[in-house]
């Protein structure tokens, strides 16, 4: 790596040190965090100790995807505590947040994907976030399904682990849903991920069974994959 390079490293790191040691108001933290740079943002998110308005909320979600991987994992950071307060989880609930949930949840940064997971099962028990937001993820993970279960997992092809990486999230919000998808829905992504030749993929599959449905077909499927070749997936 050349000098500019590390240049770079330096000028941001030093940036982000004097923002986070200098005393900023409520909404100067807002406005870094909708016009700021890199580490500006970085900075602003951790700063905000709080949130007073849906506008605010907004704000913050509109750094959750497409920017610079250290921002994002900052926010959803923030966003997860945030979601865990009752008296601020209000600010969160409207339709345009749960679509860059659903992004979140297949982040290329695990510890996004874990954050957003986290955040969105506080919205649990509102119907109207449960039913647009089981649907989307419910359409989501059929069709990532669908490409999936013709991969040849010999080939190491990056188009593959991306993919599985996504799926792999998918089933792990799924778990967290269960009880709000459609049954029938939820018993072909079942069906269909258990025989997926990807570990993994069935790790998270037998992780949903231990739900224990009262469902004849579901519980052969728990015992067909507690007897896995996969320690992993056996676990369960």
């Amino acid at each position: 790596m050349n000098n500019t390079y590390y240049e770079t490293l330096d000028k941001n790191f030093n940036e982000a040190l004097e923002l986070i040691n200098k005393p900023l108001r409520h909404n100067e933290i807002i406005e870094l965090l909708k016009k700021g740079n890199i580490p500006e943002k970085q900075s602003a998110a951790l700063k905000l100790d709080t949130i007073q308005s849906k506008a605010d909320a907004e704000v913050l979600i509109n750094n959750l995807t497409g920017q610079d991987g250290k921002i994002r994992e900052v926010v959803s950071m923030r966003i997860n505590e945030f979601m865990s307060n009752p008296q601020l989880l209000i600010y969160f609930e409207n339709i345009k947040s749960y679509d860059v949930f659903l992004d979140a949840i297949i982040d290329i940064n695990a510890n996004i994907c874990r954050n957003i997971i986290s955040a969105v099962s506080n919205l649990k028990d509102n119907n109207d976030f449960s039913t647009y937001f089981c649907e989307k993820l419910t359409c989501k993970t059929l069709n990532l399904l669908d490409i999936i279960k013709n991969f040849n997992f010999q080939d190491g092809k990056y188009k593959v682990n991306k993919e599985v990486f996504k799926l792999y999230w998918c089933l792990e919000t799924i778990y967290q849903f269960a009880d709000k998808i459609n049954f029938y829905n939820l018993k072909k992504i079942i069906l269909t991920a258990k025989n997926i030749n990807e570990y993994t993929i069935r790790e998270k599959t037998a992780k949903i069974l231990t739900k224990d449905f009262n469902d004849l077909e579901l519980q052969n499927v728990r015992i067909e994959l507690k007897n896995d070749k996969n320690y992993y997936v056996r676990r369960f």
